[in-house]
């Protein structure tokens, strides 16, 4: 197929994430006053996004409590730069098995399986202009975790974010989660058109090779925006590779933790780095305001 390369391009920057990174990097941001002051430094370098998890302050723990992300949402409206607030809904479909002869009863820790309405609490409460909807249930190559997320779920919890009036961000780690994604905006739970995140390289998902990728591209129905990211060594290779695909990228410390070889990073490092590659493409770097024209999204304002 002839390129249709990206010319606008929005980044995304996926500032801390939930995944056991807190001890590997200083940058890895904790508290939300942290969390907060790395997103807002990821938007003053060209991030037109910023995507948020909160993590418990004193052991970088990944956590769903509400006071956490009450303060990352007010911290970041408050402050002195734009940027669209992104909040995770991915965090309380896991499921961790026993051993494979007993793998019943789930073990207590590591499990977090709560109803949908608890899911999607943070979002009702602060009310982001995207939060995410990750469309399936997938392996993930961490012992027996399982990240569960059945129809019944998604339908759910895809209908209270239509309700809320917060565009979801369908996270899709795999073809089968784009196909499941399409028949939820076919039945009506999900708006169209809609957004949409490619996941690259997450075992056991969609592996990060360019077949696979524009293998997820091509399910992308025309109408729809679609970003992506690579992990790790592969983050900067997926801003170009996303670009040429006719799409916008993510980076952040979600994703790697590298700058170069021995270089750990900082958030608004990746997306200066991203922002370079872009331009140097010949595309624009897009901001907040455009992001939000081009997705309908309404800006809100900070709290009382």
């Amino acid at each position: 197929m002839p390129l249709a390369m990206n010319t606008e391009v929005f980044i995304t920057c996926a500032v801390t994430g939930s995944g056991g990174t807190q001890d590997r990097s200083p940058h890895v941001p904790r508290s939300p006053k942290e969390i907060a002051d790395s997103a807002i430094a990821a938007a003053k370098a060209g991030a037109a996004i910023v995507h948020c998890h909160v993590r418990d302050p004193d052991t970088g723990a990944p956590s769903r409590k509400l006071d956490y992300y009450r303060e990352v949402t007010d911290r970041i409206r408050d402050a002195d730069v734009d940027v669209v607030l992104n909040l995770t809904a991915g965090m309380g479909g896991d499921m961790i098995f026993g051993d494979v002869e007993s793998p019943l009863p789930l073990q207590e820790a590591g499990t977090d399986m709560i109803g949908a309405s608890a899911r999607v609490a943070h979002v009702a409460e602060c009310l982001p202009e995207i939060c995410t909807l990750d469309c399936g249930t997938m392996n993930f190559a961490e012992a027996d975790y399982v990240m569960t997320n059945t129809p019944g779920m998604l339908t759910a919890m895809g209908s209270m974010m239509t309700r809320l009036g917060v565009k979801p961000e369908i996270e899709a780690f795999d073809t089968g989660h784009l196909w499941y994604a399409k028949q939820l905006v076919k039945d009506g739970v999900l708006d169209a058109p809609a957004l949409v995140q490619l996941c690259m390289g997450v075992p056991w998902g969609a592996p990060d090779d360019l077949n696979t990728f524009m293998a997820m591209v091509n399910n992308v129905p025309d109408d729809w925006t679609f970003s992506a990211f690579g992990l790790g060594r592969n983050q900067m290779a997926y801003v170009a590779a996303a670009v040429l695909a006719g799409g916008n990228v993510r980076v952040g410390l979600e994703d790697n933790l590298w700058l170069a070889k021995g270089e750990l990073a900082q958030n608004w490092q990746l997306v200066e780095r991203a922002g370079t590659i872009i331009e140097n493409m010949g595309a624009r770097v897009i901001g907040p305001a455009e992001v939000r024209e081009k997705l309908g999204l309404v800006k809100r304002a900070p709290s009382a």
